[in-house]
């Protein structure tokens, strides 16, 4: 794939909005789940996520649009002007015609749906507001980010649960790379901390359940992992052809150079065991990107928390880089802030961004009895120094569905 820069980031996190502020938290393993107190979680089987507490303070949204949109939408504005200022992009020197979106979640805005729900069997349809269909569906936030900037380019939403977002900039980053955009604005959001949308999650199987202890809840690759903790947030990033970047002689934080996706579904839920397919996608990505296995420095993981996905993962890491697969460190670092789930790789790939920037690998937190099976480089419980050239992120959803992206630095 023809190098397609990243130059503006924009981290809406529970670990912080500033970025400064995320990786010093993330870097250091300050884990941000939390007990779930915004209602009573108490009759839920995962009672502990991520929260976002200061998007007030970040907000560019006024409070005549907040009435209308869900809080993923709002997150969503917030994590795009951050990265808009970021990339010194000034919209009124672009072609907004060639401005694309391409943003990834999993569930919609469900906050505001339950919300005008409960009024429609209390009030009746006069009791309902008139934005509540075009507030929760999951291409909402990408309306509101083209309305907001006039943006109105080839755009998507990708829905594909928690590959939702990886998926999104893979698709962003071709339609540049085939020339149908100047830049895009790329990412994904979440709010699924809401009694409906928590318990639609928890039908699945795959949160965790260790509530009395909620920063030590999430532990990916561990014995006594059973899930992970969800989260809130967003990870909003432009994208835009290295040679046009370098000729706006902005900042550069890395370039996708590779991408690709399979499927490997057992059940509605469930990947397969032996992680063939998520092994040709890492594949098919290192192809792509023109590299071999013992090029790639750093590895971003799923690191879903439960164990039969922990175990396909690791298995797929190691038919890929064989012997080499335990000098390769690679970590969860969203074991400190809760999964995202459709946002999650979005923020992965800025967290790994961030990695190479400060030339360090942050740490999979709460690892401390490794599931057998799982006996590579997690990073356990602490950062790593290292010089970060070409990092992998994977990012797999429920039903099957593998995503892998390959940046250089």
């Amino acid at each position: 794939m023809e190098k397609i820069a990243i130059t503006g980031m924009g981290i809406v996190s529970p670990s912080g909005i500033d970025k400064r502020k995320f990786w010093s938290n993330v870097s250091h393993g300050r884990c941000a789940i939390e007990k779930i107190t915004r209602f009573d979680a108490s009759k839920y089987t995962s009672q502990v996520a991520g929260h976002v507490h200061e998007l007030e303070a970040y907000s560019n949204v006024s409070s005549r649009l907040l009435k209308k949109i869900d809080v993923f939408s709002h997150m969503a504005l917030v994590g795009t002007e951050l990265a808009l200022q970021d990339a010194q992009m000034n919209l009124e020197h672009e072609d907004l015609n060639r401005a694309g979106i391409f943003m990834g979640n999993a569930i919609g805005g469900w906050l505001f749906a339950e919300t005008e729900l409960r009024d429609l069997y209390i009030e009746g349809r006069e009791g309902v507001s008139p934005f509540a269909a075009s507030a929760w569906f999951p291409a909402a936030p990408q309306g509101q980010i083209s309305i907001k900037y006039q943006m109105k380019g080839y755009s998507k939403t990708v829905v594909a649960d928690r590959a939702s977002s990886l998926m999104a900039i893979g698709y962003g980053a071709k339609t540049l790379v085939h020339n149908k955009a100047n830049f895009i604005v790329a990412g994904g959001m979440e709010a699924p901390v809401t009694p409906y949308a928590l318990l639609c999650c928890q039908t699945s199987g795959m949160l965790t359940q260790h509530n009395a202890t909620p920063q030590e809840a999430y532990k990916p690759f561990d014995q006594d992992g059973d899930g992970y903790a969800i989260a809130e947030g967003a990870g909003i990033m432009i994208m835009e052809p290295e040679a046009r970047a370098k000729k706006r002689g902005v900042k550069i934080y890395g370039n996708v150079i590779g991408y690709a996706s399979t499927t490997d579904g057992v059940n509605r839920i469930d990947s397969a065991e032996d992680g063939v397919e998520l092994a040709r996608a890492i594949r098919l990505a290192l192809e792509d990107a023109k590299l071999n296995p013992d090029q790639i420095d750093y590895v971003c993981l799923d690191g879903a928390g439960q164990k039969k996905a922990d175990l396909s993962e690791t298995r797929a890491i190691k038919a890929v880089f064989g012997a080499n697969a335990k000098n390769i460190p690679m970590s969860a670092p969203k074991s400190v802030f809760g999964n995202m789930l459709g946002a999650s790789g979005a923020v992965d790939v800025l967290t790994t961004l961030l990695a190479m920037e400060y030339k360090t690998v942050p740490p999979t937190i709460n690892l401390k009895n490794p599931l057998a099976g799982c006996d590579l480089n997690y990073c356990a419980n602490g950062s790593v120094s290292k010089e970060i050239n070409n990092a992998m992120v994977i990012s797999r959803g429920r039903g099957g569905i593998n995503a892998v992206m390959v940046i250089s630095k």
